[in-house]
């Protein structure tokens, strides 16, 4: 299946809300893929993300981002001291104390420092190259079935991580690329803050490589469990 396919059996089968959203990190000594431009003004990855699900696509270079947190779990620019020590965090009033902010810092996912040089987000249907990871919001019930959609074929549990801060950039983007596996968050602080994502929704990160065989088990379950379940 190409991209476009891919995302449209995403879309009809689980009924998405918004398009299902590509993102590509570019490491050094890679080439940036064309048909993408920078956004005007500096963006969050979060942002990026949001702005993906409605149709938008970009190409953010290092200096385009404008999350320092985020850019710096991405590879993409250095760890910013303070963030390090904990001491932003703790000051927005999410923690105990900077101990606490800097023991999450600690604990991230995140690619070797200045080891990227750019990050490349759209729709999955309009991407003409091989993304890292696919991104999906929507509703709680919505993404569930990405579960016994990952568990089909093979059976067990699956453990998502997810911390106060990061949900796209660690728990949605670096988590499922550097695992392998599927992630799930609530959102976060930065992303509800500064994103018109909804009250009400979710963000579910899932490795490339992983999809079809995810949209052959749907495949398998939508007219089944699926639908019993929905017209209960």
């Amino acid at each position: 299946m190409d991209n476009a396919e891919i995302s449209d059996k995403l879309v009809k089968l689980l009924g998405l809300r918004y398009e299902p959203v590509a993102v590509k990190v570019i490491r050094k000594g890679e080439k940036i893929p064309e048909g993408f431009s920078e956004p005007e003004k500096n963006i969050r990855h979060c942002q990026s993300i949001m702005r993906a699900r409605k149709g938008e696509s970009f190409v953010i270079p290092a200096d385009k981002h404008a999350c320092m947190v985020g850019a710096s779990s991405l590879g993409l620019v250095p760890l910013p001291p303070k963030v390090k020590e904990g001491e932003f965090h703790a000051n927005l009033g999410m923690f105990d104390c900077s101990d606490a902010a800097a023991n999450m810092i600690c604990q991230r996912s995140a690619f070797e420092e200045e080891s990227t040089i750019a990050t490349v987000v759209g729709p999955l249907k309009d991407f003409k190259t091989e993304p890292d990871v696919v991104l999906l919001i929507d509703l709680p019930e919505t993404l569930y079935w990405l579960i016994p959609a990952a568990t089909f074929f093979e059976g067990g549990r699956q453990a998502f991580s997810t911390a106060a801060f990061q949900a796209t950039c660690v728990d949605s983007t670096i988590i499922p690329i550097t695992s392998g596996k599927m992630n799930m968050s609530l959102g976060c602080y930065g992303c509800r803050r500064s994103t018109d994502i909804q009250n009400d929704e979710m963000i579910a990160g899932i490795p490339y490589k992983n999809l079809e065989k995810m949209i052959e088990a749907l495949e398998k379950i939508s007219d089944g469990p699926m639908q019993k379940a929905r017209q209960k």
